[in-house]
């Protein structure tokens, strides 16, 4: 009897967020929404991530009403999100009630699904967020950030996943978002996983596509019991995206295993985004081949063309190889974490520092936080000659408890700053939005009345206005004779440093 394996489609969240920094406006998505809720998936990704951000800070578009919008137009299909835990979809640890608050709001306006995870696999670091989820009466999806290290595991893996049953999950997701795992490790871990927690356990494999081995993944996860997948459409996969849907189809024909999926609707989206995806040429990402070098630092693909363009803005682009050197040196002194957000945004910014600046010479508060707990606790042995330096940068002690323990309550506050805000509705949703993304909201707000932008753009106009529009010559830079103070923006997020001239 063949086994039906269940696919959940990625264009309109992950997909476009790893090819085209998430800038794809709702209108593009609209009018394939049809065809997607018809064509038999399990579910369809849309919320959760960047995808936030980007709406407020881009796109003037109110995230909350974007979800609204799916929820109408897929009534058939599940809506799926991506949770990062403690810290939902900011940068910071949340307090407990403000967690509680958000899944309660996400849920109510039609999320259905909630894949919940930690940069760090620390169990405490989800416990919350997966309750309030059940709560909810939601489905929640428990999360391995899947990495490779001295230290870890297929057996400790596997446990991870036992403890993320126990604390109510209905499912287990091995996620791998640097296309790190290779077709054995995931027919071992996928094994492990039915055999430590069962086989009726449903196993999910979230995989990217950088590193040209896991559509062979995949197909090894699903003779090892896998019994969902993640893809995204042709026109909108691969690269530092993800393997394609319609490939899949074709390469579990003939075998003991099938799709559900309506391939003249997948046709029909697939052409939809291959019509939009000129549009935004200006946001694509440079990696549109095969990058196996990731093995050895495990950045995620989309990190790295923002690191090149960083050290470009700093005249030291041929110094790119010198920071995917750096980057395992970096994680193995702060203890073999996982390489996700925000846990690759800390590694990948204080790698480039090391590099231009010398070995923790400059370290960015989060970094500090980092090797001193502040984020939870990784699997390894943080290195102590870095720590005294996090310590000394910090101003401040270790801690081994859960990060959020650490915090009082909050929504009170947090409700104040929000409704002081012009253009803020009071709403609970707004008061989330801006607890999420502080620096940003208040624009937003002030602006959300104008509409949504469109950042798609002709591509014949485009190329027009670029060979007409005049360049700049760079203007020389002051040499500081002192310590100086620095905000400096890497993938989106402003750090605080302070750099003595050597």
């Amino acid at each position: 009897m063949s086994k039906t394996i269940e696919v959940t489609e990625l264009i309109l969240r992950d997909a476009h967020q790893s090819l085209m920094a998430t800038r794809m406006a709702l209108e593009d998505m609209i009018p394939a929404c049809e065809d997607l809720d018809n064509a038999g998936y399990w579910s369809l990704e849309c919320w959760g991530g960047a995808t936030y951000d980007a709406c407020i800070r881009f796109l003037n578009e109110d995230p909350w009403e974007r979800l609204r919008t799916f929820k109408k137009l897929l009534p058939r299909t599940p809506l799926q999100m991506l949770l990062r835990g403690q810290n939902l979809l900011g940068y910071r640890h949340y307090e407990d009630t403000v967690v509680d608050r958000f899944v309660e709001k996400a849920a109510e306006n039609g999320m259905d699904i909630f894949r919940v995870f930690d940069a760090l696999n620390d169990i405490r670091n989800v416990r919350r967020a997966i309750k309030a989820v059940k709560r909810a009466g939601k489905h929640a999806q428990g999360t391995i950030c899947y990495t490779t290290s001295p230290v870890h595991t297929i057996g400790g893996l596997a446990e991870l996943a036992e403890q993320l049953l126990d604390l109510g999950c209905d499912s287990i997701c091995i996620k791998d978002m640097a296309a790190l795992l290779k077709p054995k490790p995931a027919y071992d871990l996928v094994r492990a996983i039915k055999e430590s927690c069962g086989e009726q356990t449903l196993v999910h494999v979230h995989v990217h596509a950088t590193t040209g081995v896991t559509l062979v993944s995949l197909q090894k996860a699903i003779e090892a019991g896998a019994d969902i997948v993640d893809t995204a459409i042709s026109s909108m996969s691969l690269g530092p995206g993800h393997n394609p849907t319609e490939s899949l189809v074709e390469m579990l024909e003939g075998t003991e295993y099938n799709t559900r999926l309506d391939k003249a609707r997948l046709l029909k989206v697939k052409d939809h985004f291959a019509k939009i995806r000129p549009r935004y040429q200006e946001f694509l990402s440079n990696i549109t081949g095969v990058e196996t070098e990731i093995f050895e630092s495990q950045i995620p693909g989309g990190m790295i063309s923002n690191m090149e363009s960083q050290l470009k803005q700093q005249g030291a682009a041929d110094r790119i190889r010198e920071v995917l050197a750096e980057v395992p040196h970096v994680r193995r002194d702060a203890g073999y974490p996982p390489l996700v957000t925000p846990s690759s945004q800390i590694v990948g910014t204080q790698a480039v520092f090391n590099v231009m600046m010398g070995r923790y010479k400059v370290m960015t508060g989060e970094f500090a936080d980092l090797m001193l707990g502040y984020y939870g606790a990784c699997i390894a042995p943080r290195d102590q000659e870095v720590v005294k330096a996090a310590i000394k940068h910090a101003k401040k002690d270790p801690v081994s408890r859960r990060p959020a323990d650490l915090l009082k309550p909050e929504w009170d506050e947090l409700r104040a700053a929000a409704i002081a805000l012009n253009g803020c509705n009071g709403s609970d949703e707004d008061v989330l939005t801006h607890a999420m993304f502080p620096q940003v909201a208040p624009k937003f707000f002030a602006t959300r009345h104008e509409g949504p932008r469109n950042l798609g753009k002709d591509p014949a106009a485009a190329k027009a206005a670029a060979a007409s529009a005049p360049s700049a010559a760079p203007a020389a830079a002051a040499v500081p004779k002192g310590p100086v103070n620095y905000e400096v923006k890497f993938n989106g997020k402003a750090h605080r440093v302070t750099v003595t001239p050597a």
